[in-house]
């Protein structure tokens, strides 16, 4: 339905390191800061990009709990706009659920690096996990990554579950609400609102990329994707990212073996 660098929600928020004295603190305070870390910048940007994508569900022929359904389960911004184009195209069941697949791939990667940040020393429950891993999307996961490593272990999963819920809960209201107003805004605010979202996932992307193989791919992709939509509309995405990709390890390894960029 995200991502200058932008800062990760919950910088001063109640993401900074913990004192000992904190380790005790029941799950309830925790999950309480992290609703207070979902009050944030980029949480606003985020529920902007919603308020786009509630323009597109409602022209698209979506109804209201059909698309409060959608910004709930689905939660992924590019999953829910890949599947309401689906459903606007008439597409069929499997290849619109293979089309939806295509889009998430890259969230099980996110979720295998995020799950042991989000382990408490005492096993955590696999149906909590499991619950918890709904909510990874770009701007969980970068939240995660880069602020609950300075929290204390039996403090993360809460954390995060506060951070979360607040946000999906908002961001499905803001959709709503938009939906009942679409009709009342300009439609070069709703398609404004909507192009926040790629800004925003690429602005997130940035952040988290804390490699050079990351900053170069996405550079790579910046310049090879236009070319492929030109060339092979249809499966330009998944090209890019292959290629770009590709292209970028192969040019990095390439350069420390050179020995540039050593470090």
């Amino acid at each position: 339905m995200t991502q200058s660098d932008m800062p990760p929600p919950g910088t001063g928020t109640g993401a900074a390191p913990a004192p000992e004295t904190e380790t005790v603190l029941p799950a309830r305070v925790w999950a309480f800061r992290g609703v207070r870390a979902a009050i944030s910048i980029p949480g606003f940007i985020l529920a902007a990009a919603f308020v786009g994508y509630a323009g597109l569900a409602r022209e698209s022929g979506l109804t209201l709990p059909q698309t409060l359904m959608m910004a709930g389960l689905v939660w992924a911004l590019p999953s829910i706009v890949v599947l309401t184009g689906a459903i606007a195209s008439g597409m069929g069941l499997i290849p619109a659920a293979i089309a939806v697949a295509l889009a998430s791939v890259r969230l099980m990667p996110m979720t295998v690096a995020l799950m042991p940040v989000l382990r408490a020393e005492k096993k955590a429950p696999t149906w909590l996990l499991l619950f918890a891993s709904h909510f990874v999307a770009i701007t969980a996961w970068v939240f995660a990554m880069r602020n609950l490593p300075d929290l204390p272990r039996s403090g993360r999963l809460p954390f995060f579950l506060g951070f979360a819920c607040f946000l999906t809960g908002t961001v499905t209201v803001v959709t709503g609400v938009s939906y009942v107003l679409v009709d009342n805004m300009p439609p070069m605010v709703a398609g404004a609102l909507f192009l926040l979202t790629p800004v925003y996932f690429l602005c997130s992307l940035w952040t988290a990329g804390r490699l050079p193989t990351d900053k170069l791919a996405m550079v790579l992709g910046l310049v090879l994707g236009p070319l492929f939509y030109w060339l092979m509309p249809g499966p330009d995405l998944l090209i890019t990212g292959a290629v770009g990709g590709t292209a970028a390890y192969l040019a990095v390894r390439i350069a420390r073996r050179a020995g540039w960029g050593a470090e």
